[in-house]
Protein backbone atom coordinates (compact mmCIF):
# COMPACT_ATOMS: atom_id res chain seq x y z
CA UNK A 1 0.00 0.00 0.00
CA UNK A 2 1.54 3.33 -1.08
CA UNK A 3 2.56 5.40 2.11
CA UNK A 4 0.08 8.01 0.79
CA UNK A 5 -2.85 5.99 0.78
CA UNK A 6 -2.60 4.71 4.40
CA UNK A 7 -3.00 7.60 6.79
CA UNK A 8 -5.80 8.56 4.39
CA UNK A 9 -7.78 5.04 5.40
CA UNK A 10 -7.04 5.68 8.91
CA UNK A 11 -8.62 9.35 8.58
CA UNK A 12 -11.91 8.32 6.95
CA UNK A 13 -12.10 5.58 9.71
CA UNK A 14 -11.48 8.12 12.62
CA UNK A 15 -14.38 10.21 10.61
CA UNK A 16 -16.52 7.71 10.93
CA UNK A 17 -15.92 6.43 14.26
CA UNK A 18 -16.84 10.03 15.54
CA UNK A 19 -20.09 10.00 13.79
CA UNK A 20 -23.14 9.70 16.66
CA UNK A 21 -24.53 6.72 15.33
CA UNK A 22 -20.75 4.93 15.67
CA UNK A 23 -20.95 3.34 19.48
CA UNK A 24 -18.20 1.46 21.00
CA UNK A 25 -18.65 -2.52 21.46
CA UNK A 26 -18.76 -2.09 25.39
CA UNK A 27 -21.23 1.19 25.21
CA UNK A 28 -23.51 -0.93 23.68
CA UNK A 29 -23.51 -4.46 24.83
CA UNK A 30 -26.78 -6.19 25.75
CA UNK A 31 -28.62 -3.52 23.35
CA UNK A 32 -30.84 -4.38 21.34
CA UNK A 33 -32.77 -2.55 18.07
CA UNK A 34 -36.54 -1.44 18.75
CA UNK A 35 -36.75 -0.35 14.65
CA UNK A 36 -35.27 -2.17 11.83
CA UNK A 37 -34.65 1.09 9.80
CA UNK A 38 -37.38 -0.20 7.08
CA UNK A 39 -40.75 -1.23 9.19
CA UNK A 40 -42.68 -0.13 11.60
CA UNK A 41 -42.19 -4.27 12.96
CA UNK A 42 -42.79 -4.22 16.89
CA UNK A 43 -44.40 -1.55 16.67
CA UNK A 44 -48.63 -0.65 17.23
CA UNK A 45 -50.27 2.63 16.53
CA UNK A 46 -52.84 3.78 19.23
CA UNK A 47 -55.62 6.29 18.19
CA UNK A 48 -52.98 7.68 15.16
CA UNK A 49 -54.87 10.44 12.78
CA UNK A 50 -53.08 11.90 9.53
CA UNK A 51 -50.48 9.80 8.13
CA UNK A 52 -49.60 8.26 12.11
CA UNK A 53 -45.83 7.50 11.80
CA UNK A 54 -43.67 6.31 8.91
CA UNK A 55 -40.62 5.34 7.58
CA UNK A 56 -38.74 7.05 5.47
CA UNK A 57 -35.22 6.42 4.23
CA UNK A 58 -34.28 4.71 7.61
CA UNK A 59 -35.45 7.03 10.36
CA UNK A 60 -39.23 6.86 11.89
CA UNK A 61 -41.34 9.82 11.50
CA UNK A 62 -44.36 11.46 12.83
CA UNK A 63 -44.94 13.55 9.72
CA UNK A 64 -46.30 16.92 10.37
CA UNK A 65 -50.09 17.18 11.12
CA UNK A 66 -50.17 13.67 12.90
CA UNK A 67 -51.15 12.37 16.29
CA UNK A 68 -51.49 8.72 17.78
CA UNK A 69 -49.15 7.09 19.96
CA UNK A 70 -46.77 4.47 18.64
CA UNK A 71 -46.17 1.68 21.31
CA UNK A 72 -44.13 -1.30 21.09
CA UNK A 73 -45.76 -5.15 21.09
CA UNK A 74 -42.96 -5.73 23.95
CA UNK A 75 -43.35 -4.40 27.78
CA UNK A 76 -40.42 -3.60 29.83
CA UNK A 77 -40.10 -2.92 33.13
CA UNK A 78 -36.15 -1.84 34.26
CA UNK A 79 -34.46 -0.77 31.45
CA UNK A 80 -32.12 1.79 29.26
CA UNK A 81 -33.46 2.75 25.98
CA UNK A 82 -31.32 4.49 23.69
CA UNK A 83 -32.72 6.71 20.72
CA UNK A 84 -31.69 10.00 18.93
CA UNK A 85 -34.62 12.34 17.62
CA UNK A 86 -34.72 15.53 15.25
CA UNK A 87 -36.87 18.41 15.74
CA UNK A 88 -38.63 20.76 13.36
CA UNK A 89 -38.67 24.22 14.51
CA UNK A 90 -41.67 23.99 17.36
CA UNK A 91 -41.82 20.49 18.00
CA UNK A 92 -43.04 18.79 20.53
CA UNK A 93 -43.17 14.40 21.02
CA UNK A 94 -42.68 12.38 23.93
CA UNK A 95 -40.94 9.44 24.85
CA UNK A 96 -43.48 7.18 26.91
CA UNK A 97 -42.28 4.73 29.50
CA UNK A 98 -44.15 1.90 31.47
CA UNK A 99 -47.53 2.97 29.42
CA UNK A 100 -50.22 0.51 29.05
CA UNK A 101 -51.18 1.16 25.66
CA UNK A 102 -54.05 3.38 25.98
CA UNK A 103 -55.38 6.44 27.02
CA UNK A 104 -53.08 9.54 27.77
CA UNK A 105 -49.51 8.07 28.41
CA UNK A 106 -47.95 11.28 30.66
CA UNK A 107 -50.83 10.48 32.83
CA UNK A 108 -51.64 6.52 32.87
CA UNK A 109 -47.98 5.74 32.53
CA UNK A 110 -45.45 8.34 31.87
CA UNK A 111 -44.08 10.80 29.50
CA UNK A 112 -40.55 11.83 28.69
CA UNK A 113 -41.08 15.19 27.30
CA UNK A 114 -39.58 16.34 23.70
CA UNK A 115 -40.18 19.88 23.02
CA UNK A 116 -38.68 22.61 21.12
CA UNK A 117 -38.44 24.68 24.16
CA UNK A 118 -37.46 28.15 23.02
CA UNK A 119 -40.04 28.09 20.04
CA UNK A 120 -42.67 31.24 21.22
CA UNK A 121 -45.38 28.65 20.84
CA UNK A 122 -44.72 27.05 23.73
CA UNK A 123 -43.31 30.03 26.51
CA UNK A 124 -46.21 29.49 28.69
CA UNK A 125 -45.25 25.88 30.01
CA UNK A 126 -44.20 25.23 33.20
CA UNK A 127 -40.71 23.89 33.88
CA UNK A 128 -41.96 20.43 34.52
CA UNK A 129 -43.16 20.97 30.64
CA UNK A 130 -40.07 21.54 29.36
CA UNK A 131 -37.97 19.45 27.31
CA UNK A 132 -36.45 16.05 29.21
CA UNK A 133 -38.82 16.32 31.63
CA UNK A 134 -40.98 13.79 33.26
CA UNK A 135 -44.30 15.46 31.80
CA UNK A 136 -46.22 17.52 34.09
CA UNK A 137 -44.03 15.77 37.12
CA UNK A 138 -40.61 16.38 37.61
CA UNK A 139 -38.85 19.14 35.69
CA UNK A 140 -35.49 18.46 33.75
CA UNK A 141 -31.99 20.81 33.63
CA UNK A 142 -32.06 22.80 30.39
CA UNK A 143 -29.96 23.97 28.70
CA UNK A 144 -28.60 20.75 26.35
CA UNK A 145 -31.09 20.61 23.52
CA UNK A 146 -29.34 21.10 20.53
CA UNK A 147 -32.04 22.90 18.80
CA UNK A 148 -34.64 22.03 15.66
CA UNK A 149 -32.74 20.42 12.46
CA UNK A 150 -30.20 18.77 14.90
CA UNK A 151 -30.10 15.05 16.27
CA UNK A 152 -30.17 14.76 19.93
CA UNK A 153 -28.69 11.47 21.94
CA UNK A 154 -31.33 10.89 24.34
CA UNK A 155 -31.04 8.38 27.27
CA UNK A 156 -33.83 7.17 29.31
CA UNK A 157 -33.06 4.78 32.73
CA UNK A 158 -36.02 3.35 34.13
CA UNK A 159 -34.22 1.02 36.93
CA UNK A 160 -37.14 0.19 39.62
CA UNK A 161 -37.96 3.24 41.01
CA UNK A 162 -35.13 5.72 39.98
CA UNK A 163 -35.54 7.25 36.53
CA UNK A 164 -32.65 8.91 34.99
CA UNK A 165 -32.46 10.97 31.33
CA UNK A 166 -29.21 11.90 29.61
CA UNK A 167 -29.40 14.20 26.76
CA UNK A 168 -26.35 14.61 24.64
CA UNK A 169 -24.45 13.40 27.27
CA UNK A 170 -25.37 15.35 30.53
CA UNK A 171 -27.87 14.19 32.94
CA UNK A 172 -30.54 16.25 33.10
CA UNK A 173 -33.33 14.77 35.22
CA UNK A 174 -32.75 11.80 38.18
CA UNK A 175 -35.63 11.38 40.18
CA UNK A 176 -36.62 8.85 43.00
CA UNK A 177 -40.26 8.37 41.92
CA UNK A 178 -40.83 7.24 45.80
CA UNK A 179 -39.88 11.08 46.17
CA UNK A 180 -43.17 12.37 44.53
CA UNK A 181 -45.33 12.43 47.65
CA UNK A 182 -48.07 14.69 46.41
CA UNK A 183 -51.31 13.83 46.50
CA UNK A 184 -52.84 15.55 43.77
CA UNK A 185 -49.79 14.88 41.93
CA UNK A 186 -50.39 11.02 42.09
CA UNK A 187 -53.84 11.24 41.96
CA UNK A 188 -53.18 12.55 38.36
CA UNK A 189 -50.44 10.28 37.83
CA UNK A 190 -51.18 7.20 38.59
CA UNK A 191 -48.71 6.02 36.27
CA UNK A 192 -46.11 6.98 38.55
CA UNK A 193 -46.69 3.66 40.46
CA UNK A 194 -46.30 1.36 37.47
CA UNK A 195 -43.83 -1.34 37.73
CA UNK A 196 -43.23 -2.14 33.99
CA UNK A 197 -45.40 -1.12 30.10
CA UNK A 198 -44.65 0.00 26.84
CA UNK A 199 -42.34 2.47 25.12
CA UNK A 200 -44.26 5.00 23.32
CA UNK A 201 -43.48 7.59 20.93
CA UNK A 202 -46.43 10.18 21.11
CA UNK A 203 -47.23 12.30 18.31
CA UNK A 204 -48.74 16.10 18.44
CA UNK A 205 -49.15 17.20 15.20
CA UNK A 206 -45.36 18.80 14.61
CA UNK A 207 -42.69 16.62 12.55
CA UNK A 208 -40.20 14.89 14.70
CA UNK A 209 -37.88 12.21 13.03
CA UNK A 210 -36.14 9.33 15.28
CA UNK A 211 -33.68 6.41 14.87
CA UNK A 212 -30.80 4.33 16.04
CA UNK A 213 -33.81 3.08 18.65
CA UNK A 214 -32.23 0.48 21.05
CA UNK A 215 -33.24 -0.81 24.55
CA UNK A 216 -31.22 -2.71 26.69
CA UNK A 217 -33.02 -4.65 29.84
CA UNK A 218 -31.75 -4.10 33.47
CA UNK A 219 -32.56 -7.29 36.32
Amino acid sequence: MRDFVRPLIFLVIGVICAAPLCHSAEAEAGFVPLFDGKTLQGWNLDGGAGNGFVVEDGILVCPQGSVGNLYTTQEFANFVLRLQYRMSPGGNNGVAIRAPGHGRASSVGMEIQIIDNDHPTWKHLRPEQLDGSIYDVVPAKGGHNRGPGQWNDLEITADKRQVTVRLNGAVILDSDLDSITDPKVLEKHPGLRRPSGLIGLLGHEIRVEFRAVRVKRLP
